[in-house]
């Protein structure tokens, strides 16, 4: 009875399970695996409150197959062989199918996760691991090849308020008090988007009101009360998005300052070094790029030795690194290019690729004219030679459009100087 609201909430059916519908909705892919009682190994990708831990439960659950559950903080490679010894030892007395529960996998080693791989695809067991963090990343390849990845999604206002509705009706000590949900905002506000944090939050604020049977919940009423709980940075992952975005954006908007203090933040709550070098590696080609092609070395001289050096003197090179990066001009000319290419190749599919350009390693291909055509640039002076190396269908389509910092301004005059007028910026 004393543990938090949203231990208590934890649905008990996968049917009583809210959200998520993209995977356990009619004809969703995990839903009909679930159905025909054969689930593949899977990772659930996806931000802290978003039901990872309970569907892994509610899934044996429903197939009737006992689940070990390894924490990847706590556990190693000791703990890993212990169960599946234990799974192995059972014999004909071990249930089939026997489920193998890893939260926050991503915290595994290399030496770790192999030791998951041989009883993975011998089917011993079938692993289903939890990560905030991406797995293409996080999870050796060998590992991830052998499981289905399932993305699980922020809980929308309407899985919010629903699950904030079912806590006010079903949950015995709710129960006792008579609570009006005036205004919601607030609460949907510093949740985002996580369950866990809305119903944590929420039963702050009704214990506030300590003896008080009727309480009135507005947006003022919210803010006043969680305003303290909420100050500091949870390193199990309750602010975690909210304080990486907000470092983000101080060293996009080129407040070095700013920076650094979101970097304390993260610093002071125990967050992964290796994540933030990985977003200041994002941020590098995405936000800085081609204005000063320089950041992306140095933010991956900056991941290298985060690697290297390890904690606490990492937040140093963080630090160092994070003041460049905001102190660096910005473009995002490279990000914007990719994403309209990107949207090309979506909108016009799969276009032939001009004869000229194509490969002719053998005698057929050459009499089919693959290549004819093609001039090698550096036969010509200044190694460059017009000609064309769209698709006939996109030719003229200009999708690099360089910004007005210097050094952008300079790449736009070299391919003017070789282009002429074939692309306008």
């Amino acid at each position: 009875m004393n543990a938090p609201l949203a231990e208590r909430m934890r649905p008990k059916t996968l049917d009583h399970y809210i959200g998520q519908r993209h995977l356990l909705g009619q004809d969703a892919a995990l839903r009909r695996a679930i159905e025909a009682r054969v689930i593949p190994s899977m990772i659930f990708w996806g931000p802290p409150g978003v039901g990872k831990t309970t569907l892994a439960t509610l899934i044996a659950q429903h197939l009737g197959r006992p689940i070990h559950t390894l924490s990847a903080i706590s556990s190693g490679v000791k703990d890993v062989r212990d169960v599946i010894a234990q799974v192995q030892g059972g014999g004909m007395f071990q249930p089939k199918g026997s489920i193998l529960f890893i939260d926050e996998i991503h915290r595994f080693s290399k030496a770790q996760q192999d030791s998951l791989l041989g009883a993975v695809e011998k089917g011993i067991i079938t692993l289903i691991g939890a990560t905030t963090e991406n797995p293409s990343f996080e999870v050796i390849s060998a590992l991830l090849s052998r499981c289905q990845v399932y993305t699980l999604e922020q809980h929308s206002q309407e899985d919010l308020l629903a699950l904030l509705n079912r806590a006010i009706l079903e949950d015995t000590l709710l129960q006792r008090k008579k609570i009006k949900l005036s205004q919601t905002n607030a609460l949907l506000r510093i949740s985002g988007g996580d369950a866990r944090k809305l119903l944590n939050v929420f039963e702050i604020i009704v214990g506030t009101f300590k003896d008080q049977e009727q309480i009135e919940i507005t947006d003022e009423v919210v803010l006043q009360n969680a305003q303290q709980s909420l100050a500091r940075y949870d390193k199990d992952g309750e602010q975690h998005y909210d304080i990486i975005s907000a470092f983000i954006k101080s060293v996009r908007g080129s407040d070095p300052n700013a920076a650094v203090y979101w970097l304390a933040r993260m610093v002071e709550g125990g967050e992964d070094p290796k994540f933030i070098a990985r977003r200041l590696l994002i941020l590098a080609a995405e936000d800085i790029g081609l204005a000063n092609p320089n950041a992306l070395l140095m933010a991956n001289t900056c991941f290298e030795a985060v690697k290297n050096v390890g904690w606490p003197e990492s937040r140093i090179i963080l630090s160092e690194c994070a003041i460049y990066l905001a102190s660096s001009p910005k473009g995002n000319a490279a990000y914007m290019a990719i994403n309209q290419a990107q949207a090309m190749v979506q909108k016009t599919g799969d276009l032939p690729v001009p004869v000229a350009l194509r490969n002719s390693p053998t005698q057929l291909m050459k009499e089919l004219g693959y290549g004819e055509g093609y001039q090698y640039s550096h036969d010509y002076p200044g190694n460059f030679y017009e000609q064309e190396f769209l698709p006939q269908e996109i030719i003229g389509t200009n999708f690099i459009k360089p910004g007005s910092s210097s050094k952008e301004q300079e790449l736009a005059k070299q391919i003017k100087t070789w282009w002429k007028d074939k692309y306008q910026f």
